[in-house]
């Protein structure tokens, strides 16, 4: 193919994907001074001005001769704003790279990109399936991808590389029959708020008062599924996961911290959301940390959950028709917020809730439907 007279203009009306041109040259090295963009691709760092040279002006122009990558830039508003880029093909499946200016985030820029190139990749190129790839972690090039369609998301340990380091790696692809729109749910944490505390998704500085919360003795001995001893390390990397958890449908998690300190009081989660048989229905799980405790907060805490579950997915919520919490018999602590949030015991399942000491207690099942809750 000639370029750039040959190259394809696709554009969906708002966002214009075009041949590369010398003028995009120093927006295209602006962008690349982004830590951001640095962290996330292969670019070179530091990325020098013959850098992005050398790419607009010869490897782009060289993919399109060669028949071998397909690269356009995105054109947003009538400015350059980034590049997006189809490689390989061979036996139609190939794979798909972006990358968009810090200044356009947010705006759905890249999710139409994609969307245009994804279905030239079929209509222009004949390809079965494209594949789309990102390292851990990169959650903003995730939901691009999920936007658009991608599935069967996979996590691939040391599956990338940038700079000479190995990198674990997210794959998902989409073929051509599949529809161009989210598969599943991606589920956002609000902020939840009843004037004493507030709930809100878990940073990273949270980490010292998650340690010492699910460290604590009484903590261990309901949560067996807890490390033990549970470290500083632990607490991050539970932290860490939250966000995948949220992104898969699978679970919501929230941070309880006082309103006033923004000090962490605990956590409270809505999980089990992708349940295959019944997926109208989830788990209400709760952790406290030590001096939080007997000041009615995760009674609270979980009225505030319920609520949000119980709202429709349409007004933000989750849609659940049916809510369940589970704790030992022993438990009393656990089981009064059950309680006192309005929930029913339904099941007593003998010695099936294990202990770190080899013995087991009774396992008390609670639960709440939609239909019993204030405001259905």
């Amino acid at each position: 193919m000639r370029f750039p007279e040959d190259v394809p203009v696709l554009t969906d009306g708002v966002v214009t994907l075009r041949a590369h041109t010398a003028a995009d040259v120093e927006p295209a090295y602006r962008m690349c001074q982004d830590p951001v963009m640095q962290e996330w691709t292969t670019i070179p760092v530091p990325y020098l001005h013959e850098h992005a040279v050398n790419f607009l002006t010869e490897v782009v122009p060289a993919g399109w001769r060669d028949n071998t990558a397909w690269a356009w830039a995105i054109e947003y508003d009538g400015n350059y704003v980034g590049t997006i880029d189809l490689r390989d093909g061979e036996g139609g499946v190939g794979e798909v790279g972006f990358a968009v200016s810090a200044e356009v985030r947010g705006n759905g820029v890249m999710t139409r990109a994609l969307k245009l190139v994804v279905r030239y990749a079929f209509d222009g190129l004949d390809w079965k399936r494209v594949i789309w790839r990102a390292y851990v972690g990169n959650y903003a090039s995730r939901r691009v991808a999920w936007k658009t369609g991608f599935r069967g998301l996979v996590t691939i340990p040391g599956g990338g590389r940038s700079r000479g380091v190995r990198k674990d790696e997210w794959v998902a692809t989409i073929g051509r029959d599949d529809e161009l729109e989210p598969k599943g749910n991606w589920w956002a944490v609000p902020v939840l708020d009843s004037g004493a505390i507030r709930l809100r998704e878990l940073r990273e500085s949270d980490a010292q008062r998650v340690m010492e919360a699910c460290a604590d003795e009484r903590t261990q001995q309901w949560l067996t599924g807890m490390p033990s001893p549970y470290g500083l390390e632990d607490a991050k990397g539970f932290i860490a996961s939250r966000p995948d958890a949220a992104a898969s449908g699978d679970a919501v998690a929230w941070a309880i911290v006082d309103a006033v300190t923004d000090e962490l009081l605990g956590n409270v989660s809505i999980f089990g959301l992708n349940n295959r048989i019944d997926n109208t229905i989830g788990e209400i799980g709760y952790w406290m940390h030590p001096d939080a405790r007997g000041r009615k907060v995760m009674s609270t805490a979980v009225q505030l959950v319920i609520d949000h579950a119980f709202r429709p997915v349409e007004d933000g919520g989750l849609g659940r028709r049916r809510l369940v919490l589970r704790c030992a018999d022993v438990n009393t602590a656990s089981a009064h917020v059950a309680e006192a949030n309005g929930f029913t015991q339904v099941a007593d399942e003998r010695l099936a809730d294990p202990r770190r000491d080899g013995t087991y207690d009774n396992l008390l099942t609670y639960d709440l439907l939609a239909t019993e809750h204030p405001g259905h």
